[in-house]
């Protein structure tokens, strides 16, 4: 092959973009400050309105209204965030967003699916986190079955 036509077989291959994923533990604290940051709006926000509405408080259900509340304002943050930011707040502070590995976009699909349905699974079985740890692109489970990562942010 001469040089001239390897230049042009070279520029007409698309290159993978280079990421520097997030590690297990970056991604662990980041999640821990998230789940400071929902706590706090729901015990700022919610728990307010439900005492002022003259709702249980008490119950310790997973189907009492305060439970359901809670569960809806936790999803709604990471689904909001991911989708307008690729990033919640604790992402930010440490840098961190999550990115579509085969497009520039992340989709409603994408997000949903990851946020839900593969963090619900991640989440029971433990090893879905853990696995973060071994995998070369640092992915989840929650990760692998939407093409996602989370990677650093080039400051």
């Amino acid at each position: 092959m001469e040089t001239n036509e390897y230049q042009e077989y070279s520029n007409d291959r698309k290159e993978e973009p280079s990421f520097r994923y997030a590690g297990f533990w970056m991604r662990f604290w980041a999640y821990l400050l998230d789940l400071v940051v929902v706590g706090s709006i729901v015990r700022m926000l919610i728990k307010p309105v439900f005492r002022m509405l003259d709702f249980s408080l008490a119950e310790s259900s997973m189907f009492a209204p305060v439970s359901i509340v809670s569960a809806l304002i936790f999803y709604l943050y990471f689904v909001l965030m991911t989708k307008y930011l690729n990033q919640t707040l604790g992402k930010m502070v440490f840098g961190l967003k999550v990115v579509d590995l085969k497009s520039n976009q992340m989709t409603w699909e994408t997000i949903l699916f990851r946020e839900w349905i593969g963090r619900f699974i991640s989440s029971t079985i433990i090893v879905g986190y853990i696995i973060i740890a071994f995998l070369p692109k640092k992915q989840g489970l929650h990760d692998l079955f939407t093409d996602t990562s989370v990677i650093h942010v080039e400051r």
